[in-house]
């Protein structure tokens, strides 16, 4: 890999004092910098696919525009995204916490303010105009079972396992009996939007600060989705449905908000959060597939995740019942 002190320097005029590795990222190795008039900048290494990644930033840029808090990235001194020869891009420094530690008190609607701004800007991308399609597509149930039957077979297979994989044995099992359900979900709801979207709104991409939300990070390429899901991903994310029952008026409060600044969007989407979530959730085989050896940090979240797919399935009549008494049409 070229030099990034020399890289920063030629290609952004940037002079690095400090270069940091950060210990976080799946498809990049992260660099904290700092230049020689103290500024921070973020480094993004790639491994993979370069045009995936410009497609990445460029969603980001387009929703830059509409007022959504990400960070600015900064081109190279030739105007270009990604600095091909390394590859790499070159962002500003969010100052925040991840919101790995779950949603509590005013967070919820200041997530709700933030991903109902995105979600109008993204709806007027021109690369696909909202739609609406069934929601049984949010999730493939007989996919699924293929997947937890592979899953089941291969981890039976084994000679020995270790104990997060005799977890995961009787965690797939548990979910594949459940996956009928899943399907019965699915078809009692409304046809739902499916729209261009971050496509990885989960915890570690929202950056907060106190009470705000400082930066929305590492956007997808944008491809359409159901905005129910989204939704969920983060409003229903595992973190915060293990830490008791102040989920459910805390995605209250986020939806209200949400539709506050976003007054296009359909209640039907808003109402079904929490059954597309379950539905999804249950259907899915990450991390219960991952291979090992796996670390204790996705195992954490594995557990955490099986754990509140259940929650999410036994308190789903009445989280829909109080999500609709709380969303229903507006009287004015």
């Amino acid at each position: 890999m070229p030099d990034l002190r020399r890289v920063l320097r030629d290609s952004y005029g940037v002079r690095a004092a400090e270069l940091h590795r950060i210990p976080a990222g799946t498809n990049t190795v992260n660099y904290r910098v700092v230049d020689e008039d103290g500024r921070r900048w973020f480094a993004k290494v790639y491994r993979g696919n370069l045009e995936r990644e410009r497609a990445a930033i460029e969603l980001t840029e387009f929703v830059r525009r509409g007022r959504v808090p990400v960070p600015e990235v900064r081109r190279t001194l030739a105007g270009d995204l990604i600095d091909e020869a390394v590859p790499m891009s070159l962002w500003e420094f969010v100052e925040g916490e991840t919101a790995e530690g779950g949603l509590t008190g005013p967070r919820w609607p200041a997530v709700g303010t933030v991903v109902g701004r995105l979600h109008r800007r993204l709806s007027e991308h021109p690369a696909a105009t909202p739609t609406l399609r069934p929601a049984v597509e949010a999730r493939d149930v007989v996919r699924s079972e293929r997947n937890f039957d592979r899953l089941i077979a291969s981890l039976r297979a084994r000679a020995s396992l270790s104990p997060f994989e005799e977890w995961a044995c009787e965690a797939a099992q548990e979910r594949r009996a459940l996956l009928g359900r899943a399907g019965e979900i699915l078809e009692g709801l409304p046809d739902l939007t499916v729209q261009v979207l971050h496509g990885d709104l989960a915890s570690p991409n929202l950056m907060l600060r106190d009470d705000t939300v400082a930066a929305v990070i590492d956007f997808h390429p944008g491809r359409p989705n159901f905005t129910a899901w989204e939704i969920a991903r983060i409003g229903c994310d595992p973190r915060t449905v293990i830490l008791g029952d102040q989920w459910i008026d805390g995605l209250g409060e986020l939806l209200l908000a949400y539709r506050d600044e976003h007054p296009a969007a359909r209640v039907q989407d808003l109402t079904s959060t929490v059954a597309v979530g379950c539905a999804y959730t249950l259907g899915s085989t990450f991390p219960l597939a991952e291979p090992p050896p796996v670390g204790p940090s996705l195992e954490h979240y594995a557990r955490a995740r099986h754990q509140a797919a259940l929650v999410m399935l036994e308190r789903l009549p009445e989280v829909q019942e109080e999500l609709h008494d709380r969303l229903g049409p507006r009287r004015g």
